[in-house]
């Protein structure tokens, strides 16, 4: 009888043992504070003070398809998780992008500068 391998997905044997070592995808640490109360009540605070809208977008930043983006709002951390675990609740550090925008942030086309003068300006 045949099975499908849970560790290779590969068809072998029912009674055979695959050899290839399971991977275990680590939870990073910043992965556990995406799930918490606070950054959820958080990241609904800064989508209220940026009133529910890209800023990318509404500053007219690299190619905006919309004046006013109000669809699939992302709160992004300017100074990553990665780099200083210490920013993750601070106000100052966090912007409301669109997914254009925030990938585009990620990617770093658009420089942590930017960002900070685009919340400077509120």
């Amino acid at each position: 009888m045949l099975k499908t391998c849970s560790i290779c997905g590969k068809i072998h044997d029912f009674n055979k043992v695959c050899k290839r070592p399971y991977k275990y995808k680590k939870r990073r640490k910043s992965d556990k504070f995406r799930s918490t109360y606070e950054w959820k009540q958080k990241r609904e605070e800064v989508k209220n003070r940026d009133k529910y809208l890209c800023q990318a977008c509404i500053n007219g930043y690299k190619d905006s398809p919309f004046m006013f983006n109000y669809k699939d709002l992302q709160v992004h951390h300017i100074i990553p998780l990665e780099e200083d675990y210490s920013k993750r609740l601070d106000s100052t550090n966090l912007i409301t992008l669109c997914p254009m925008h925030h990938k585009k942030a990620e990617q770093g086309i658009i420089t942590k500068e930017e960002l900070f003068k685009i919340i400077q300006k509120e």
